[in-house]
């Protein structure tokens, strides 16, 4: 369920091939805050049989997306890094939650924190950059 404190947030989920293509849920948006989801399946599976960091990214970089784009103006990342602590295995729902640690002008700085099960199994931090101008997600 998304809290939609800007127009595009929709539009966004919408438009966002990536995340759904992989089975990313969007399960709500603040101004600043973001939560996804992602229950890992045998497609996200790497060679050892734990979920691939690409997939741990790709849903810390999904909550960071909706987070820095809340507030109404686009942003795009300028950056972003991750530190992965515990496997994961098939069958387990992950639960990534950004949170806004500072915007300056147009420069945005946010934590991830992506759980399984109550642990922490990776912490991201992305930084954003605000485009005023850029054209909304679908138009």
């Amino acid at each position: 369920m998304i809290d939609e404190p800007a127009p595009a947030t929709a539009a966004m989920e919408t438009a966002d091939a990536a995340s759904r293509g992989a089975g990313v849920r969007v399960l709500e948006v603040g101004t600043g805050t973001a939560r996804a989801a992602l229950v890992v399946e045998p497609r996200h599976l790497n060679g050892h049989g734990i979920c691939h960091g690409g997939y741990l990214f790709l849903l810390a970089d999904t909550a960071f997306a909706f987070a820095c784009n809340s507030h109404g103006v686009p942003a795009v990342a300028a950056g972003g890094d991750i530190t992965f602590l515990r496997p994961v295995s098939a069958g387990v729902e992950l639960v990534a939650e950004a949170v806004e640690r500072a915007l300056v002008g147009r420069s945005g700085l946010y934590d991830v924190t992506v759980r399984a099960d109550g642990e922490v199994v990776a912490e991201f931090r992305g930084r954003a950059r605000q485009v005023p101008g850029m054209p909304a997600p679908g138009a």
